[in-house]
Order: structure tokens, then sequence, then C-alpha cells
């Protein structure tokens, strides 16, 4: 696993993040947890109860949007992945940020935060929200990547999507991905060989 400071230095940092922009009307937040198993990085996701009113089914990093309009953005991500799957704040150690991305749907500007946590988590999954954790490692997201042309409500989109034993990563979750892997390029390379 390489060293938070590893980490830090190919993320933005949090306040870096903030001064981006991105579309969207609703500031939220996600948390992308970070592991190292078999030499490998592996990142938390969820998947999102198919009967939701927003993004059903859709695969996800735990996040959602602030509780009050000046809540912290880093709080945000915390809070809402103890709250969707259980991991305790405590437990991460926030490494830095990525580019904020917009949901062209629902219209909320995300901005996602990285952190490490140990492998073996005892994951609680808040069950009204998240049909399954997955836990995909950084370079079987790599070998997974297509940009693919998608038709949403009619609208033909192009994204990068990414296919992971059958579970399909796209939109503003899949350009998260995009960023988090340009950045940890560096790393991953070693990891690749």
């Amino acid at each position: 696993m390489p060293a938070p400071a590893e980490l830090r230095e190919l993320l933005l940092s949090p306040e870096e993040a903030a001064e981006m922009d991105a579309p969207g009307k609703t500031d939220a937040a996600v948390l992308i947890p970070l592991f190292p198993r078999g030499g490998e990085l592996v990142a938390v996701f969820t998947e999102r109860r198919a009967d939701l009113r927003r993004h059903p089914g859709e695969i996800s990093f735990p996040g959602g949007r602030q509780d009050e309009p000046d809540e912290d953005l880093r709080r945000t991500a915390l809070r809402e992945a103890h709250e969707e799957i259980g991991l305790d704040p405590e437990h991460v150690e926030l490494v830095g940020a990525l580019p904020p991305v917009g949901t062209f749907v629902s219209g909320y500007r995300v901005f996602p935060f990285v952190g490490t946590i140990e492998d073996g988590y005892e994951w609680v999954l808040q069950e009204a929200e998240v049909e399954q954790l997955l836990e995909l490692s950084l370079p079987a997201l790599m070998e997974g990547f297509e940009s693919r042309r998608l038709m949403r409500r009619g609208v033909p989109i192009k994204t990068p999507t990414y296919t992971v034993e059958g579970h399909f990563v796209w939109g503003a979750t899949a350009r998260i991905v995009e960023h988090l892997l340009e950045r940890l390029a560096p790393l991953l390379s070693d990891q690749a060989g």
C-alpha cells in the first residue's frame, strides 16, 4: 500500500478541490475508501437499491448532500459513508480530493474525497438505500475501461465506463473513477507489472 504521504502528493488538497467548479445546483460529497489487498489498491463502492427515486440501481461511492449549507463537505462525505456502509469516520484517514463532477439528471455538484482504511472492515449496510457493497481493485477498473455512448432519457451521452465482474460503472461515478486513476497512475503502473 502506498503511504498516505504518497497518495497526498498525487491528489488535490480539499482546499484545491473546493476552489474548482462543476455543473450542478446542490453540493454533495462522496468518500472513496481505499485499502490494500494482495498488493493492489481496492476501492469501496455501493450498488444503490433498484427502487430508489434517484439513481436507482447505479453503482456509486458512499455519499450524499450536505445536511446544512455550511457543512464542511469532508464531514458530509464521512457522515454519509458512516450512514450508508457503517464506516466509522475514526477509521478513515483522509488523504486528498479529486475535482468535483456534476450529475446531469439530478443537478448535484459532487466533491469526491479519498480516504485510506484497513482491509477487512466489517460493513453495516443501510438496507433502505444500499443493495450491496462492492470492493473493486483499481487495476481491475483500469482493465474494465471503455469509452461508450449511452442513451439516457433519449439523449446520447459519451462517458467513460468501467465493467468489473459484471458490475457496470458509468456517469458521474465513472468520471470520478477516471480522475482517480489518472491521479494515481504513477502508483498503479507499479501494480500493473
